[in-house]
């Protein structure tokens, strides 16, 4: 019996299978968890360029998109485990002090206006966003120069 003919498609198995086995395992490394909170899905992440690129194109498919940096000079640096909470017309939290693990957070928010605080290193932002049915609404909250992001909220 030739061993060789048996043992090449084996190896070729054995690393096809490693290579879809490391593939599938960087994939999973920057897909960040899709979290509930008051019946409210959302989603943080962007720290690495692979989960920003990710952030990035799952966002026209979520209702609302909030973007969290720090002026730095004339560019921004991300900022991430910014606290948020938003709030609907009627003042009720329906998110309520969950963390934005990166510089992205998408939320599927009901049409409706809301008002959104996101806090870093003791600062908080306010912005009012209104969500429109099948039209994504983006928001940036932009700290100024020398907010503390090594602080937690």
């Amino acid at each position: 019996m030739n061993t060789t003919c048996f043992w090449r498609p084996a190896a070729a198995l054995a690393l096809g299978g490693a290579s879809l086995l490391g593939a599938l395992s960087a994939h999973a490394a920057y897909n960040p968890p899709i979290h509930m909170a008051n019946g409210i899905e959302y989603m943080s992440g962007g720290v690495s360029s692979d989960e920003a690129a990710l952030m990035e194109s799952v966002a026209p498919r979520w209702p609302a998109t909030f973007e969290f940096a720090v002026k730095d000079g004339s560019r921004s640096d991300f900022a991430a485990d910014v606290a948020v909470t938003v709030r609907d017309a009627a003042g009720r939290a329906v998110l309520s002090q969950v963390t934005a693990r990166g510089p992205f957070m998408v939320a599927r928010l009901d049409p409706g206006r809301y008002e959104v605080e996101a806090t870093l290193g003791g600062r908080t932002l306010k912005q009012t966003v209104e969500i429109h049915a099948g039209s994504p609404t983006r928001a940036l909250f932009l700290w100024p120069p020398g907010t503390d992001v090594s602080a937690h909220s």
